[in-house]
């Protein structure tokens, strides 16, 4: 009788040993442990893009402009895909912190099934509504149709990336991101070789130019993707939460998926949206403001990542110590992760600021070029500050749940945006240097309406 309660004591501690790996404490390591793969996962399609930039350069302001454009627009897919990945996460963290990870297998299923769903319609508009927007929207017929003809190359990427992720949904939301890496570094390398080799005609490689960046890009998602799953596999991830156990489909799980992320989805999208209108407005300058405009894109990209990564650990986080029934210590972890975040982009904005033409350096264009850019990259260096501790608070809103408040707060403050840069940029003709103020209007106001709902204290009554 006491073998038979011994037995049954070490298998339920077993069980709790199991279940306790994907909860999280509230400590500056566990934060770090999360965000450090996370921000080398964020960092990937960065790299990529600067990558595309740097080699395309080479051929000029023209098609440095064209990377701006085309760039932006496929980044208005990949945010509905990482709206239905965070929102995909705060439940499987939920899920996680209460205990209930049998249920998180189901939900890892059927996001894939609505993943394949929306990468389906992003392609199906870029091929039948795009060439119209695109030929309304800029004065150039030249940068038009090389726009169309990339964006019809490079939008067969999104059914990689919408998988990618998915599995950066699951990791993060299990607390095992850790296995992020090894999909990112493969796609990182592929992504680099395949640039240079597309885009000149190197490595017996035929040169296609500006349209070599899509197919290099197209391959290294995919392959980011096969390398992260076959890391699942042999983890043992995929056996223990039986993620391919079923994909019949589920409509009550894929009901609750969608009601968490659809705000979400829309939030992304509206404000990478409003980021291409940006961009037009820009076109209406000349191809050079373009040019610099794009080459700050990438310079917030690169340098945003770290915040982004704070950001995303405090959704998955926030939903993880509420599963606990932690509550009370919401706020100290806020708190905590917007003072790593102010430190990293504080000294971000220092470096920015000392060696702007270190970083311009790159791009290979001339003096004109470099000399006009510097003062917008003070511009952008002080809206990184302002993004670390405000993108924090938003996606902590994320966490509780209540992904409707994101997407209200987000409507709010795309307005303040737009009506600001269609002003300067469109109505008084200002400079670019006042038009990337515009990003210092839209984190001021994100922080404000984020920090006063969370005050507010009425996420404590959302259950999901």
């Amino acid at each position: 009788m006491i073998s038979f309660v011994y037995i049954a004591a070490l298998l339920k501690m077993a069980t709790v040993n199991t279940h306790n790996k994907y909860k999280v404490e509230v400590s500056n390591k566990q934060i770090l442990r999360i965000a450090f793969p996370i921000c080398l996962a964020i960092l990937v399609p960065q790299i990529n893009f600067i990558t595309n930039n740097i080699f395309l350069g080479h051929y000029g302001e023209k098609f440095l402009a064209i990377a701006g454009i085309t760039g932006v627009y496929y980044l208005i897919f990949a945010v509905v895909g990482n709206g239905l990945n965070n929102g995909l996460q705060v439940l499987i963290s939920r899920r996680a912190g209460a205990d209930r990870v049998d249920e998180i297998g189901n939900l890892f299923s059927q996001g894939i099934r609505i993943s394949f769903f929306c990468a389906a319609i992003g392609i199906m508009l870029t091929y039948f509504v795009a060439p119209f927007v695109l030929k309304f929207s800029l004065s150039s017929d030249v940068l038009r149709d090389q726009a169309i003809h990339f964006l019809k190359i490079r939008i067969w990427g999104l059914p990689f990336l919408y998988l990618y992720q998915m599995r950066n949904a699951l990791l993060v939301g299990t607390n095992q991101s850790k296995y992020l890496i090894y999909g990112t570094i493969a796609e990182t390398v592929v992504n680099i070789v395949l640039d240079y080799g597309l885009i000149f005609g190197h490595f017996g490689l035929p040169e296609m130019g500006f349209n070599g960046a899509a197919v290099a890009s197209i391959i290294a998602e995919g392959s980011g993707m096969i390398v992260v799953f076959i890391v699942i596999h042999y983890a043992g991830i995929s056996k223990k939460l039986e993620l391919f156990k079923n994909f019949k489909f589920d409509g009550k799980v894929t009901k609750l998926i969608l009601v968490q992320s659809s705000p979400l989805i829309f939030q992304y999208a509206i404000s990478i949206m409003s980021w291409e209108f940006f961009y037009i407005l820009i076109e209406h300058h000349g191809e050079r403001d373009l040019a610099i405009s794009n080459a700050m894109r990438n310079i917030f990209g690169l340098f945003g990542v770290y915040t982004w990564s704070f950001a995303a650990t405090t959704s998955m986080m926030v939903s993880n110590i509420i599963g606990q029934g932690k509550k009370d210590e919401v706020y100290g972890l806020i708190k905590k992760i917007i003072k790593l975040s102010l430190i990293v982009s504080v000294t971000v904005a220092i470096l920015l600021n000392l060696f702007p033409r270190v970083f311009l350096a790159v791009y290979g264009q001339d003096q004109i070029f470099v000399d006009a850019a510097i003062p917008v990259i003070r511009v952008i260096s002080t809206a990184l500050i302002l993004m670390s501790f405000s993108t924090i608070w938003l996606n902590a809103v994320a966490g509780t749940g209540n992904t409707t408040i994101n997407l209200a707060i987000e409507i709010i403050t795309i307005i303040f945006y737009c009506v600001y840069v269609y002003f300067v940029l469109e109505y008084f003709r200002l400079s670019i240097l006042y038009g990337w103020m515009s990003e210092w209007v839209y984190w001021s106001s994100t922080f404000i309406f984020a920090y006063l709902y969370m005050r507010s204290g009425k996420w404590k009554k959302k259950v999901i």
